[in-house]
């Protein structure tokens, strides 16, 4: 059980200190992954963005995904009907936020050795997917590391496919949804994500 995401993120980032002395980036999927990615990015000071992949859920049951989608990339089961209108809506609301939160802007001069995804946690793996294949494709050259606090054996499986190296905290065998790891978990509004993302730009500044 973690407090707060504030807490899992700085647990987080000391199973990644190998990475203190690298060209480093830090992709956090909002709003969740941010407040991780902050804690992370600070504790290796470097660059802290997002990546805003969005879940496609099944037609008549969002919370079940059936996919998901990031720019440029599209991770869906192709068998499943009716899913277009679902992908049209989430595409849309992928590009309303890449605008709120300039999406890319604030590590647009970063060429990194590793990038580093980050969400809050994850439960089937399938938006982590399609965000690691946006991060293969932006930074190919880079060691692409996902990490996350708590997720699924599952999941955890299926990401290894993906990247060159996951981390997780805890991956119980019983998962039922990520909030139930935190004793905290509250909806982020994008006013939050914003400040984290301008904190971290702001601190990285004063620490070069």
């Amino acid at each position: 059980m973690f407090a707060n995401r504030e807490e899992a993120g700085k647990k987080l980032a000391e199973a990644l200190l190998e990475y203190k002395d690298k060209k480093v980036i830090v992709l956090a999927l909002p709003r969740g992954g941010v407040p991780v990615g902050y804690e992370i990015a600070r504790a290796l000071g470097c660059a802290l963005d997002t990546i805003v992949a969005r879940k496609v859920g099944a037609p008549g049951n969002p919370e079940y995904a059936v996919g998901a989608i990031a720019p440029g990339v599209r991770f869906v089961d192709e068998s499943v009907r009716g899913i277009e209108s679902i992908i049209a809506d989430e595409t849309e609301e992928m590009k309303r936020r890449m605008e709120k939160y300039k999406s890319g802007s604030y590590a647009r001069s970063t060429k990194p050795d590793v990038a580093i995804v980050v969400d809050d946690g994850v439960a089937t793996g399938k938006t982590a997917v399609a965000a690691l294949r946006y991060a293969r494709a932006a930074y190919p050259k880079a060691r692409l590391v996902f990490a996350a606090p708590v997720g699924p054996p599952d999941a955890v499986a299926l990401l290894r496919r993906e990247a060159d190296e996951v981390v997780f905290l805890e991956a119980p065998a019983e998962f039922m949804a990520v909030g139930e790891w935190y004793a905290s978990f509250p909806q982020l509004k994008d006013e939050e994500v914003i400040r984290y993302l301008e904190k971290a730009g702001t601190s990285r500044v004063r620490s070069v």
